[in-house]
């Protein structure tokens, strides 16, 4: 069985036992997180699509590590200015293992 979920503006394939790297959320390793916002359902038979979103569907998952991004470095230059800028980003980012999938009850509305 597997989910598509939303979080920090981004989707996400997911199944139980996967580990996957999302924007960051507030909380401790160890900390349970649950994602509402559930896409889709699929697996044992006909898959279930919401319309945005399924209701009473969820993901459960558990912080595993707070962490930050590789360093991305914005360099611009104007030639035969003697003008140039260099400015480093590193984003934070939260590793998230899920735990188990809720199909909730009730078919998602059909469009």
């Amino acid at each position: 069985m597997f989910a598509v979920i939303k979080t920090g503006g981004k989707q996400y394939s997911v199944s139980a036992g996967d580990a996957i790297t999302v924007m960051t959320l507030a909380g401790n390793p160890g900390d349970a997180v649950t994602f509402d916002n559930v896409l889709m359902l699929g697996g044992d038979g006909e898959p279930r699509v919401g319309a945005p979103f399924i209701e009473g569907a969820s993901v459960c998952g558990e912080i595993v590590e707070q962490k930050r991004g590789p360093k991305v470095i914005a360099f611009k230059k104007r030639r035969r200015q003697n003008s140039k800028r260099k400015r480093g980003h590193r984003q934070d980012l939260t590793l998230v293992r899920i735990t188990s999938l809720g199909a909730g009850g009730g078919d998602a509305p059909e469009a």
